[in-house]
């Protein structure tokens, strides 16, 4: 049998880009690209975000959707000293508060929002480019590492939502490591 963890987090913002505008020398400045942060966002499983850079493309099959914790963003501005940051700078797709995520690296899990339920497997971590010295602020980079979110592959389609949403988990959280999580109620699947 495997136990279930359920845990209310949010989803803050639904990042849909269709190109990168990180890229090149960031003395240029980012490109300026069309970016949406959408109320929802359609994910197709085994080809992520509809609309996004990453849609259906063959070398991002397995992390074409990206999942970061606003929490550590705001870590990150406290030890730099730093103003809170824009979370749609980081360029993750679905920024959430309340999900301590590196627990989910090679794990299956659903996020349920909106009265739909969208299962991912968590494939590696999101690493942050240079980029962020510029975009963030000086050091920014550097602390990210290992902070920058996780790259998920999407096993099933559906709608995520903004607002309340639930993270169902296979993997215990302790509530200390991932700011304002709840835990809803384990229950076990059979």
């Amino acid at each position: 049998m495997t136990e279930e963890y359920r845990y209310g987090v949010e989803i803050l913002h639904l990042l849909v880009s269709p190109s990168h505008a990180y890229f090149g020398r960031a003395r240029d400045g980012a490109a300026d690209v069309p970016t949406t942060d959408a109320d929802a966002a359609e994910v197709v499983a085994g080809k992520g975000i509809v609309g996004d850079r990453f849609f259906g493309k063959a070398a991002h099959m397995d992390a074409a959707v990206t999942l970061f914790a606003v929490e550590s963003l705001e870590a990150i501005a406290a030890e730099l000293g730093a103003e809170p940051f824009n979370p749609l700078l980081a360029r993750r797709n679905v920024v959430l508060r309340g999900a301590h995520l590196v627990p989910l690296l090679g794990q299956d899990f659903v996020l349920e929002s909106g009265g739909q339920s969208v299962a991912f497997h968590g494939g590696r971590h999101a690493q942050p480019c240079a980029w962020m010295n510029e975009m963030l602020a000086p050091g920014a980079h550097p602390a990210m590492r290992g902070r920058g979110g996780i790259r998920c592959r999407a096993l099933s389609s559906g709608l995520l939502r903004r607002g309340p949403a639930v993270l169902v988990s296979p993997v215990p959280l302790d509530p200390s490591q991932a700011g304002e999580a709840s835990l809803l109620r384990p229950s076990r699947l059979p």
